[in-house]
């Protein structure tokens, strides 16, 4: 589950950054980055659930 977390902030430190360069700067790859980024967290996530769903049964 830490791995899991670990990968969670990473994606989003990069999320984070990409969607302020776009915002600010108006970068249209940046935007392009963030919405991939975006789509990799909700993945993440989606494995987050189960596991901690799996952690919480034992």
């Amino acid at each position: 589950m830490n791995e899991l977390i670990a990968k969670i902030k990473e994606l989003e430190a990069a999320f984070l950054k990409d969607a302020e360069a776009q915002a600010v700067k108006g970068n249209k790859a940046a935007g392009t980055r963030a919405r991939k980024a975006s789509l990799e967290i909700e993945k993440v996530m989606k494995e987050f659930r189960k596991v901690s769903l799996e952690a919480s049964k034992k």
